[in-house]
């Protein structure tokens, strides 16, 4: 079985160009295609909602035609480990626009692919890194990671008014929260001062 799978973005790009090129290479070797999968979808989205699920249910023997290796996954890696897989199972694959990893004719794809494979894996781990160390580098900085404190609902908000005023006037932070009766934790509080913006008309308030 020849199945040729075709993937844009937005449904406001035409699926037709890629049918055509497909069609042509088709005509040109000599293959039918049984079948055309046409999905209107980011990279962004799910294996069920890109169809790559379906690709899945290739067995050895059948070929798929893809007009360039980008259409079928978001990532280097992902796209890279999804055609070794197809690859192991004795399917045969298509790019158009770079047939040099192509299955189909061409005995020297599997080499060419597990360069590409490597290369993906080590740009992986590049990022990886490059991440941990930009969070590291932002510790350091003293900027607090993960989800804002007090972007949730507090029991401080109904106060916010309040605090700000007395901010305005001079009144400590610490001196705030006793006057408020203590609700919570004073670092808490401040967290959520901070978090709401409310401490930046105070200078040199800290956390005592």
């Amino acid at each position: 079985m020849v199945v040729a799978y075709v993937r844009v973005s937005t449904n406001k790009q035409d699926t037709d160009v890629q049918k055509m090129q497909i069609l042509e290479y088709a005509q040109k070797e000599k293959l039918i295609i049984d079948r055309f999968i046409e999905v209107q979808q980011s990279a962004g989205k799910s294996f069920k909602k890109r169809k790559i699920d379906e690709l899945k249910k290739l067995k050895k023997g059948d070929v798929l035609i893809v007009y360039e290796l980008s259409r079928l996954g978001r990532s280097m890696f992902e796209t890279m480990n999804f055609i070794l897989d197809l690859s192991n199972k004795g399917i045969q694959f298509v790019f158009l626009k770079q047939l040099e990893l192509s299955s189909f004719n061409n005995p020297h794809s599997k080499l060419l692919l597990s360069f590409y494979a490597y290369i993906a894996e080590v740009e992986k781990d590049f990022i990886s890194q490059r991440t941990k160390a930009g969070l590291e580098k932002a510790k350091a900085s003293g900027k607090i990671l993960g989800r804002p404190f007090g972007v949730l609902s507090s029991m401080h908000d109904e106060s916010k008014n309040i605090i700000q005023e007395l901010l305005n006037k001079g009144m400590s932070m610490k001196s705030i929260w006793i006057y408020l009766g203590k609700k919570g934790t004073y670092s808490n509080f401040y967290l959520f001062c901070k978090s709401r913006k409310l401490h930046k008309r105070i200078e040199n308030t800290t956390l005592i």
